[in-house]
Formats: C-alpha cells, structure tokens, sequence
C-alpha cells in the first residue's frame, strides 16, 4: 500500500509516477475521501470533548452534593451521537482502505518507462544458444514420447492447463527442485522453509493479492471445527510461496539485527490465469498448477537494491549451473507487476519457439507490503520503528526449468541428457531414453 500520508499531501506526484505504469490516479477522489474523513474525524473529536467535559463537571458537582441528572443526560445524549459518529468514521475509513488497496505501487526511477513487454530492456545475456543439426521438438512432443508428460491425463483428472508427469521425467522434476533447494540454502545462505498451501484472506490482502487478483486465484470452503460445527471457512490456495513466506513478519517489529531475512520454499503454486485466455495453451508454460522455489529476502530500506541485485544474481546462478542459456530484462513501467517498484525478469532460450522466455521474475516491492502488513524493524541508531522492505524472486519456476532441459538438451531421437549437477539426484542417470 502506498503511504497514505503523502498521498494526501502531494496527490499529483503520485499521480504522475502512476501514469508511467498507464494507471490513472483519480485524485478528486482521493481528495473527496480525505475531505469526508476529516469532517467526520473533527465531529467525533468534538463530541468526544464536550462529553469528557461534560463527565469531569459530574464529577464535580456530585463532590458538592448538587443534581447532575440533566447533565448526565446531555451525556448519554452526546454518546449516543458519539457512536454513531465512530460507527459513520469506521466505514469511511473501510471505504478509504479499499479504495488505496486498489492502487499500485509507486515505480523506482530507474524503471524503463513503456506501453507493453516489447519495452522492456536487455540487461545481459549469458550462455551460448544451442544449434541443431535437426529441427529440435518442442517440449510437448519430447515429453509424450518419453512416456513422461501425460496433458491428456492431466485434463482427465482436472480439465485444461493442468499436467502429468511420470517415470524419469518427474524424477527429473522433483531432482530440479532439490537442487534448487541446496543451492539456496548451502550456498546463498537462505533458510529452506515448509509452509501451508493455504491462507487466509488477511495474508493475501498484505501482500497485495487482494483485492486485485482475487478473481484469479482459487478459493475452498470447508466446515471448521475451530469455528462451530456448519461454520463454512474460506481459505486460498497460494499462487506463490513469496505469499506465506513474506508474512513471516506480518504484525512484527524485527529487531535490525536480525536483518536480513533469507527464506526459501518449494511449493505448488496456483493461478486462474483469468486473463491468459488462448495464451500458451499447448504444453507447461502456462498452467493452474505449477512447482516453484521461491526466493523471499525481508531487508533494511537501505540495503534493497543492493538485495535485488544479489537475488537476481541467486535465481541465474541456476541457470549457470544448469548451462541454459538465459537474458536478463529490466521490465518497463507497462509490463511490471502490481507490487513491484523494479523488476528483471529472467527469460531462458527454448529452442522450439526460437526465443528466450520468462522463467523468474526478481522483485523490490519497497515497503508497499510492509505498509499493508504492518511489518517493522527496530533501528538501533533511533530506537524508533520503520518500516521493512521485502523482496521476491524466482529460483526458479521448476516446471518451465523442466521444460528448458528438455528442449536444449534433446537429441535427434528424442532422448535428453542429463545436466552434470543433476546426476547425483538421479542416481547418476546419463540419459533419459525413448522407449526406457
């Protein structure tokens, strides 16, 4: 959430780094709110002081033995009007906090300004793009004749972009997971975390999924013994672990000496994709359901940029690792997502399609979560409590990494080797073989 404070202080400078993003700030609203909240706020104030005046004349004149009834009655009267001006200011306030949770965050200066992704700049490329002496097959067909990915059976159990996969394909995904895991954690240093697949709406309100995406993710209901028996609860399935990992310090004031917070999860992660209808439609890229390791660092408002820059640095450190060819891109202001202040995106090579496509996307959010959640740290030069910056990040998306080994380490008949640093998952397993 932005601050409210300079909202209302300096509405056009907000207004005009909103627009770079194509998002029009309605600034007579967000005038008319605070102008309705004030006068509400200076009425209850006001009626909260004449009672308080009120009461401490009761006080005194029950000390000299004289009748106060009318006087307690002017104050039951000025209660009265009291409740109703908090119960009036309670649901402008609501109204203002959905109006402001519907705004995105502000953009980092260096931000590329632009309409769409073919804005988006080139930071660096790393790795050689293979060449084939054959017409390389798209993952889809390497997985069906490996016996490995099942899209049929997937839509059998669940319907369309869902998947199967069986035998040494999903030994293969499961061994990329793990891998990704220890590189995390053994050699970046962050802590591997376990954490539910499902949370409560609050939690998605304070990391800005709600209430913008709350049409593109999947909600249950079920009974809750916790709150009566026929109680239906509502929880959400994650879209991504950065959802329960940053609200690890939802409603806590860290200690700066604690800073900084490195966590990692692997999780499914589950998306509508309500707004990708007729994209990817053919194969993994683009799923309801999907692996991912997630990568959260919770910082100093100081040293943020420099964490993005070492986070990013952590996703590529797979892809080296994996030697998939990839390009970092800086997003532009009209392709960047609703949280973010700066963006790169990872985008890695399929030779399929010919071109690099995304498979992380490495975030500073700022304090835009912190503000929502309500997460602090402690500074030990003032003693006083700021707000934190979180930052998330792909290391990586398990499923389109999947995907990246099989089409750039496919050979002509269809089998595909396996990268070094995971053979030691797969009991040193050389080749996935058509027809074994």
């Amino acid at each position: 959430m932005l601050d409210t404070k300079l909202l209302r202080q300096d509405p056009e400078a907000i207004a005009q780094n909103l627009a770079k993003r194509g998002f029009k700030l309605d600034i007579e609203a967000v005038k008319a709110i605070d102008v309705e909240r004030k006068a509400v706020q200076i009425e209850t104030q006001k009626l909260q002081s004449e009672r308080n005046a009120l009461s401490k004349q009761i006080g005194q004149k029950k000390s000299k033995g004289e009748d106060v009834s009318d006087i307690m009655a002017q104050v039951g009267l000025l209660g009265d009007k009291l409740a109703e001006g908090e119960a009036k200011l309670e649901i402008i306030l609501k109204k203002e906090q959905e109006f402001f949770y519907r705004l995105p965050n502000t953009l980092h200066d260096s931000v590329p300004v632009g309409n769409d992704e073919n804005a988006n700049v080139e930071i660096r490329k790393w790795g050689q793009v293979p060449t084939f002496d054959f017409t390389p097959k798209d993952h889809v067909e390497l997985g069906e004749n490996l016996g490995g990915l099942d899209f049929n059976m997937g839509v059998k159990l669940s319907g369309a972009r869902f998947t199967v996969m069986r035998g040494a394909v999903a030994r293969l995904h499961r061994a990329l997971s793990q891998f990704m895991l220890d590189t995390h954690t053994q050699q970046h240093g962050y802590e591997e975390a376990y954490v539910p697949y499902l949370v409560e709406a609050k939690v998605m309100y304070g990391t800005g999924q709600f209430p913008n995406m709350y049409e593109d993710a999947f909600h249950i209901k079920s009974l809750s013994e916790e709150k009566g028996e026929g109680s239906a609860r509502q929880l959400t399935l994650i879209p991504t672990a950065e959802v329960p990992l940053t609200s690890f310090v939802q409603d806590v004031i860290v200690e700066e000496s604690d800073l900084p917070i490195k966590l990692v999860a692997h999780t499914p992660c589950f998306r509508g994709e309500a707004g990708s209808y007729g994209k990817d439609t053919r194969g993994m890229i683009r799923q309801h359901q999907f692996d991912k390791v997630e990568l959260v660092q919770i910082v100093h408002p100081d040293k943020s940029y420099e964490a993005l820059e070492a986070l990013c640095g952590h996703a590529e450190t797979i892809l080296q690792k994996l030697k998939l060819p990839y390009r970092v891109m800086a997003l532009c202001s009209g392709d960047i997502g609703f949280c973010a202040a700066k963006t790169y995106d990872l985008e890695v090579w399929l030779p399929s399609q010919n071109k690099y496509r995304e498979i992380s996307s490495c975030s500073n959010v700022e304090n835009f979560q912190a503000r929502r959640m309500q997460a602090r740290f402690r500074s030990k030069q003032t003693n006083k409590t700021e707000l934190l910056h979180t930052l998330n990040g792909s290391g990586l998306a398990v499923g389109r990494t999947l995907v990246a080994i099989l089409e750039n380490y496919q050979d002509k008949d269809g089998n595909i080797q396996i990268p070094e640093v995971l053979k030691p998952y797969l009991n040193n397993l050389d080749m996935i073989k058509v027809g074994k």
